[in-house]
């Protein structure tokens, strides 16, 4: 199942880059990403409310608030260099480059969260730095 979720998670990751696109034109990048980010917070919120979970917020450790908070202020940071970058490039150049997170995020889990990182992790992450580039080049 967390093949589908991720598989879905890609499509609209796609469209989020198109639509933004499309959306930034005439608009200031930071402007435009608060929107979006409200628009994310309404919808987050209302599956919360939604799914009946908003009582689990009392169990949630400080280990976990933290976590949560920082992994909140990385998005942000994120969102606002993506739209940056979106509106004053290319989203045929500005999307490849963003997806190097995949071998950032490797590297990452390799080294904070000890994953294995095996011969074919290896070989997927020289694959993703070479596409990229030449999709950038």
């Amino acid at each position: 199942m967390w093949f589908v979720f991720a598989l879905l998670s890609a499509v609209f990751a796609a469209l989020t880059s198109i639509l933004a696109k499309i959306g930034i034109v005439g608009v200031n990048s930071n402007l435009a990403t608060a929107i979006r980010t409200m628009v994310v917070l309404v919808m987050a919120w209302g599956m919360v409310f939604l799914t009946n979970t908003q009582r689990g917020i009392a169990a949630i450790s400080k280990k976990s608030w933290l976590f949560l908070i920082l992994s909140g202020l990385a998005t942000g940071a994120s969102w606002l260099c993506y739209y940056r970058a979106l509106q004053i490039g290319d989203a045929s150049k500005v999307v490849p480059i963003d997806k190097l997170s995949v071998v950032i995020t490797l590297v990452l889990a390799f080294v904070f969260l000890h994953e294995k990182f095996t011969a074919k992790s290896m070989m997927g992450c020289i694959l993703i730095g070479v596409g990229t580039l030449l999709m950038v080049l």
